[in-house]
């Protein structure tokens, strides 16, 4: 047993604390394939434990890196240097839930899927639903600023976070709140807002205040399947010109819809490329809009369509369930394309204006044709958000210098298109040098000098989450 683990175990408990290496290393990974090399794993259960643990690192600079469920894909959330993986898991309490004030009060580990159902109770949602929804968390999601499959209407994290609970990397391990819990909040500087999209770089999240919205009367959805996919664009911009105000706007390629819809035994049979289209109405208004975005459909070239009338019929027939499967789909077919062997996941999380949507997946298929590689693509079509992902074996070194050509060469096209390399995954230590490229392209550099003095303000010893966003790698 480490120096480091032994003292760890004596300040905050050993039932706090992780040392066997086969469950370490578990926390050591990214879905992507990204791995590091922690030296343990702590689990505390309160704002007090994680002061504790960091005004120990602080003293004995200790990298430590805060984690939620681990399903980060820019390599944000994984121990590039040895260092203590710090897992929220056990601090899951929600706290409170005010109707009145239309806000939730909740700890770092609770569930994005789990909060919503406590919060249907009351006919109210939170509406951030990445695709991992079912484990993300709160602090993961604060972290990355995430977005999802709600976000062309209700935005990303930032829009949702009103107050913070954080605790500081400096030698008091400071306990600080930022934000308010009531819906207008003045305070000078956004802290709590600079903590959103921070990537745990700054601060640990120890609680969350957090705005909530009633759900909508009823939603209708639509999946429909396209031969090609300027098709399912053409359907994408009508529903658009039309004014028609949706929840949902999706996508997935035919081999992705194919192979999630046969693993989830859904009664679906993908003829083409996927759209999911949802949409907020009254229930005497369901028919009309259903209706109309059919026509839409058909009216594009849709080669199929099926239908719901309520959010509880397109679960039930697992309309939501393809696309919230598109990342386990594409590590089924990474899966059966490198049978046997390791491999990493490069997912892109580029957005473009969505008037540039069509030039982007045009562009895409010149890269795939250059490269070689397989494009197995999906994403957030309503607000432009595309997520082209390849994979490749870790022991072909030539594939991983194509591959990593291909995952820049992407973001550099976002940004030709009037885009981001980033909407809502983070900058984690693959996107760093595209950053620099974005920021370069508007003339913004002084933004990363910016950015390393607020590194250096919170964290005068760069111990919190080394390496990700800005400063080396």
């Amino acid at each position: 047993m480490s120096r480091v683990v032994e003292e760890l175990e004596r300040l905050l408990g050993p039932e706090k604390v992780i040392s066997d290496p086969h469950i370490v290393r578990l926390y050591s990974r990214e879905p992507s394939g990204l791995e590091g090399r922690a030296e343990a794993v702590v689990l505390p259960e309160s704002a007090q434990d994680v002061s504790r643990l960091v005004r120990y690192a602080y003293h004995k600079e200790i990298y430590i890196y805060p984690q939620g469920s681990s399903t980060d894909l820019a390599g944000g959330a994984f121990p590039e240097r040895p260092g203590v993986v710090v897992s929220m898991e056990r601090m899951r309490r929600v706290k409170e839930v005010s109707v009145l004030d239309s806000v939730v009060v909740v700890e770092p580990g609770v569930r994005l899927w789990d909060l919503n159902v406590e919060l249907s109770k009351h006919r109210y949602m939170f509406p951030i639903d990445p695709g991992s929804v079912k484990v993300a968390t709160v602090g993961g999601a604060v972290n990355t600023g995430a977005g999802g499959m709600r976000g062309a209407r209700y935005g990303t994290m930032r829009d949702w976070v009103l107050g913070l609970e954080i605790v500081l990397p400096d030698e008091e391990g400071t306990i600080l709140r930022v934000g308010c819990r009531t819906l207008k909040c003045r305070q000078g500087y956004d802290l709590a807002r600079l903590i959103v999209g921070s990537e745990g770089t700054l601060a640990i999240v120890t609680e969350a205040i957090l705005k909530i919205t009633p759900m909508p009367e009823n939603v209708v959805v639509v999946l429909a399947f396209f031969p090609t996919m300027r098709q399912l664009v053409d359907a994408v911009i009508e529903v658009k010109s039309r004014a028609i105000d949706t929840l949902l706007m999706e996508f997935m390629d035919v081999d992705s819809a194919r192979l999630a819809a046969e693993t989830l035994g859904a009664a679906i049979r993908p003829d083409g490329h996927m759209l999911l289209v949802g949409v907020p109405v009254n229930r005497e208004a369901s028919e009309r809009v259903l209706g109309e975005v059919v026509s839409i459909a058909r009216a594009a070239g849709a080669a199929s369509v099926y239908t719901a009338r309520s959010m509880e019929e397109a679960e039930e027939k697992k309309l939501l369930e393809i696309r919230r499967s598109l990342f386990a789909t594409q590590a089924l077919l990474t899966q059966k394309q490198f049978k046997g062997r390791k491999v990493m996941m490069l997912m892109e999380d580029i957005a473009v204006p969505p008037s540039k949507l069509l030039d982007a997946v045009e562009r895409l298929k010149e890269l795939e044709a250059k490269y070689g590689f397989k494009t197995v693509l999906g994403g957030h079509i309503g607000d432009g958000n595309l997520h082209p992902t390849i994979s490749y074996p870790v022991d072909d070194e030539k594939a991983k210098e194509a591959a990593l050509q291909w995952y820049y060469d992407v973001m550099k096209m976002a940004i030709e298109l009037g885009g981001t390399v980033s909407a809502e995954h983070g900058i984690g230590v693959l996107k760093k040098e595209a950053l620099k490229l974005e920021l370069e392209r508007v003339g913004s550099t002084k933004a990363l000098e910016i950015m390393a003095g607020i590194k250096r303000v919170f964290d005068p010893k760069g111990i919190l989450n080394p390496g990700k966003v800005v400063g080396p790698g």
